[in-house]
């Protein structure tokens, strides 16, 4: 096996519910067309207020996926 070669996404996940289902809903719908991904690092943090509430959380995330060896 090669050293892998990554190549990165930005993708921003939402969630109702927490951080963490906002970085789940986002690496969840990229892996339904992206293959092999491996890794994630959250690159910012911001939230939807309403009314003095928290509606909405907003991840904004890397996705490194390995790149397939053509061989």
């Amino acid at each position: 096996m090669t050293d892998p070669v990554y190549k990165l996404l930005e993708l921003t996940g939402t969630s109702s519910k927490s951080l963490e289902d906002a970085v789940q809903n986002a690496i969840g719908h990229a892996a339904k067309t992206v293959r092999n991904i491996r890794w994630f690092e959250v690159t910012g943090t911001r939230g939807y207020v309403d009314d003095g509430v928290v509606k909405q959380w907003q991840v904004s995330l890397k996705v490194g996926f390995s790149l397939e060896d053509s061989d």
